[in-house]
Protein backbone atom coordinates (compact mmCIF):
# COMPACT_ATOMS: atom_id res chain seq x y z
CA UNK A 1 0.00 0.00 0.00
CA UNK A 2 1.46 3.36 -1.48
CA UNK A 3 0.66 7.14 -0.20
CA UNK A 4 2.08 9.69 -1.90
CA UNK A 5 2.77 13.24 0.00
CA UNK A 6 3.13 15.97 -2.43
CA UNK A 7 3.96 19.78 -1.25
CA UNK A 8 1.98 22.34 -2.37
CA UNK A 9 4.10 24.71 -4.28
CA UNK A 10 6.26 27.78 -3.73
CA UNK A 11 3.54 30.51 -1.97
CA UNK A 12 3.87 34.08 -2.48
CA UNK A 13 4.25 35.13 1.59
CA UNK A 14 7.47 37.19 2.06
CA UNK A 15 10.36 34.63 2.74
CA UNK A 16 10.91 33.98 6.14
CA UNK A 17 7.30 34.53 7.54
CA UNK A 18 5.19 32.11 9.99
CA UNK A 19 2.20 31.23 8.07
CA UNK A 20 1.47 27.92 9.32
CA UNK A 21 -2.73 28.05 9.28
CA UNK A 22 -3.08 31.32 7.28
CA UNK A 23 -4.39 31.00 3.82
CA UNK A 24 -1.98 32.22 1.38
CA UNK A 25 -1.61 32.01 -2.25
CA UNK A 26 0.53 30.09 -4.71
CA UNK A 27 0.91 31.83 -8.09
CA UNK A 28 -1.37 29.83 -10.47
CA UNK A 29 2.25 28.84 -12.98
CA UNK A 30 3.69 27.27 -9.72
CA UNK A 31 0.56 25.01 -8.64
CA UNK A 32 0.67 23.84 -12.26
CA UNK A 33 4.46 23.06 -12.75
CA UNK A 34 3.73 20.76 -9.87
CA UNK A 35 0.66 19.30 -11.11
CA UNK A 36 2.05 18.29 -14.03
CA UNK A 37 5.04 16.88 -12.18
CA UNK A 38 3.10 15.19 -10.23
CA UNK A 39 0.75 13.39 -12.20
CA UNK A 40 2.37 10.57 -14.37
CA UNK A 41 3.68 9.43 -10.81
CA UNK A 42 -0.06 8.46 -9.64
CA UNK A 43 -1.58 5.21 -10.53
CA UNK A 44 -5.28 4.48 -11.30
CA UNK A 45 -7.82 4.17 -8.75
CA UNK A 46 -5.69 6.26 -5.98
CA UNK A 47 -7.80 8.16 -3.56
CA UNK A 48 -6.95 11.84 -3.50
CA UNK A 49 -7.18 14.05 -0.65
CA UNK A 50 -5.82 17.51 0.38
CA UNK A 51 -5.41 20.13 2.91
CA UNK A 52 -8.69 22.76 2.52
CA UNK A 53 -6.05 25.50 2.30
CA UNK A 54 -5.97 27.56 -0.79
CA UNK A 55 -2.39 26.71 -1.63
CA UNK A 56 -2.87 22.91 -0.96
CA UNK A 57 -6.62 22.64 -2.61
CA UNK A 58 -5.80 24.25 -5.69
CA UNK A 59 -2.69 21.92 -6.41
CA UNK A 60 -5.33 19.02 -5.79
CA UNK A 61 -7.69 20.74 -8.41
CA UNK A 62 -4.74 21.07 -11.28
CA UNK A 63 -4.03 17.38 -10.99
CA UNK A 64 -7.77 16.90 -11.13
CA UNK A 65 -8.07 18.52 -14.28
CA UNK A 66 -5.10 16.89 -15.65
CA UNK A 67 -6.14 13.32 -13.88
CA UNK A 68 -9.57 13.17 -14.49
CA UNK A 69 -9.94 10.13 -12.81
CA UNK A 70 -8.51 11.14 -9.26
CA UNK A 71 -11.53 13.12 -7.73
CA UNK A 72 -9.87 15.22 -4.70
CA UNK A 73 -11.84 15.65 -1.62
CA UNK A 74 -10.53 17.95 1.18
CA UNK A 75 -9.33 16.89 4.48
CA UNK A 76 -9.22 19.58 7.45
CA UNK A 77 -6.98 16.82 9.10
CA UNK A 78 -4.16 17.30 6.75
CA UNK A 79 -3.77 21.09 7.22
CA UNK A 80 -0.61 22.91 8.13
CA UNK A 81 -0.02 23.37 12.03
CA UNK A 82 -1.42 26.46 13.70
CA UNK A 83 0.86 28.78 15.00
CA UNK A 84 -1.32 30.87 17.29
CA UNK A 85 -0.46 34.54 17.97
CA UNK A 86 2.56 34.01 15.39
CA UNK A 87 0.91 32.83 12.23
CA UNK A 88 1.71 36.48 9.19
CA UNK A 89 4.64 37.45 11.50
CA UNK A 90 8.39 36.77 10.51
CA UNK A 91 10.36 33.70 12.50
CA UNK A 92 12.70 36.42 12.84
CA UNK A 93 10.59 38.65 14.81
CA UNK A 94 9.48 35.89 17.14
CA UNK A 95 11.57 36.72 20.45
CA UNK A 96 13.94 33.79 21.36
CA UNK A 97 12.29 33.51 24.66
CA UNK A 98 8.53 32.40 23.40
CA UNK A 99 10.00 30.30 21.27
CA UNK A 100 12.27 28.51 23.76
CA UNK A 101 9.28 27.97 25.86
CA UNK A 102 7.39 26.34 23.37
CA UNK A 103 10.14 23.93 22.35
CA UNK A 104 10.51 23.36 26.71
CA UNK A 105 7.24 21.91 26.45
CA UNK A 106 6.94 20.65 22.98
CA UNK A 107 3.94 18.64 22.83
CA UNK A 108 1.54 20.48 25.00
CA UNK A 109 3.30 24.07 24.67
CA UNK A 110 1.00 26.52 22.16
CA UNK A 111 2.94 28.10 19.87
CA UNK A 112 1.62 31.85 19.68
CA UNK A 113 0.21 31.47 22.88
CA UNK A 114 -2.88 29.98 21.35
CA UNK A 115 -1.68 27.73 18.45
CA UNK A 116 -1.92 23.83 17.74
CA UNK A 117 -0.10 21.63 20.08
CA UNK A 118 2.54 19.30 18.72
CA UNK A 119 0.34 16.48 20.46
CA UNK A 120 -3.01 18.10 19.12
CA UNK A 121 -1.61 18.02 16.12
CA UNK A 122 0.30 14.53 15.59
CA UNK A 123 -3.07 13.14 16.76
CA UNK A 124 -5.05 15.03 14.21
CA UNK A 125 -2.59 13.64 11.12
CA UNK A 126 -2.56 10.40 13.03
CA UNK A 127 -6.53 10.02 12.58
CA UNK A 128 -5.98 10.58 9.07
CA UNK A 129 -3.18 8.35 8.62
CA UNK A 130 -4.61 5.32 10.55
CA UNK A 131 -7.95 5.73 8.28
CA UNK A 132 -5.81 5.74 5.49
CA UNK A 133 -3.88 2.08 6.71
CA UNK A 134 -6.98 0.48 7.60
CA UNK A 135 -8.77 1.85 3.99
CA UNK A 136 -5.78 -1.06 2.05
CA UNK A 137 -5.82 1.45 -0.64
CA UNK A 138 -3.15 3.94 -2.00
CA UNK A 139 -3.89 7.59 -1.88
CA UNK A 140 -2.27 11.07 -2.48
CA UNK A 141 -2.29 13.86 -0.02
CA UNK A 142 -1.95 17.24 -1.21
CA UNK A 143 -0.41 18.81 2.02
CA UNK A 144 2.30 20.64 3.58
CA UNK A 145 5.61 20.35 5.15
CA UNK A 146 4.60 19.79 8.50
CA UNK A 147 2.15 17.19 8.05
CA UNK A 148 4.86 15.78 5.88
CA UNK A 149 7.34 15.46 8.80
CA UNK A 150 4.58 14.04 11.15
CA UNK A 151 3.76 11.31 8.83
CA UNK A 152 7.68 10.71 8.50
CA UNK A 153 7.28 10.13 12.86
CA UNK A 154 3.86 8.21 12.54
CA UNK A 155 5.11 5.81 9.96
CA UNK A 156 8.29 4.88 12.24
CA UNK A 157 5.61 4.44 15.23
CA UNK A 158 6.00 7.82 17.37
CA UNK A 159 2.31 9.15 18.41
CA UNK A 160 4.18 11.62 20.85
CA UNK A 161 7.05 13.63 20.47
CA UNK A 162 8.26 15.29 23.71
CA UNK A 163 11.63 16.37 22.16
CA UNK A 164 11.59 18.69 19.98
CA UNK A 165 15.23 17.75 18.61
CA UNK A 166 13.46 14.51 17.25
CA UNK A 167 11.09 16.70 14.81
CA UNK A 168 12.34 15.91 11.32
CA UNK A 169 14.23 19.15 10.50
CA UNK A 170 15.30 17.93 7.36
CA UNK A 171 14.38 20.55 4.56
CA UNK A 172 11.43 19.56 2.72
CA UNK A 173 11.12 21.66 -1.11
CA UNK A 174 7.72 23.18 -2.35
CA UNK A 175 6.25 20.46 -5.11
CA UNK A 176 8.55 18.15 -3.29
CA UNK A 177 6.34 14.07 -3.56
CA UNK A 178 7.03 11.62 -0.87
CA UNK A 179 6.60 8.09 -0.65
CA UNK A 180 5.73 5.94 2.18
CA UNK A 181 5.24 2.43 1.38
CA UNK A 182 3.10 0.41 4.28
CA UNK A 183 2.72 -3.90 4.63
Amino acid sequence: MKLWLVRHAQTDAAPGLCYGATDVGVPADATLAVAQAVVSRLPQDVVLAHSPLRRCAELAQAIGRLRPDLAARADPRLAEMDFGAWEGRPWSSIARAEFDAWTCNFAEGLPGGHGESTACFMHRVGTAFDEWRASGQDAVWVTHAGVMRAVELLDRGLRRVDDAALWPSAPIDYGACQLIECG
